[in-house]
């Protein structure tokens, strides 16, 4: 008998640049889970190849936190790629 395989929707918000290299404000993508921040940015930039640039110097929050590519993303969690901002 075959093991159901477990997804997880995670909700990917876009800041400023990573919003124009997007062409959206936020999506929810369905990964297998257990997953990562930084597959979770895979997957979005697989969708939006313009992405790409972008992701290599952003910052990412899941669930409102600072967190680096190799943190652990749940069913339902939020990630958010902030790019490097200007100014002050």
């Amino acid at each position: 008998m075959a093991v159901p395989q477990t997804h997880a929707a995670v909700t990917v918000r876009y800041w400023a640049a990573a919003r124009a290299a997007a062409g959206v404000d936020a999506q929810t993508l369905e990964l297998a889970a257990p997953t990562t921040v930084g597959a979770v940015v895979d997957a979005a930039v697989a969708a939006h190849p313009q992405l790409g640039r972008v992701a290599r110097v952003a910052t990412f929050l899941l669930d409102g936190r600072s967190v680096g590519r190799d943190a652990t993303v749940g069913d339902g969690a939020s990630v958010e790629v902030l790019p490097p901002f200007a100014g002050g």
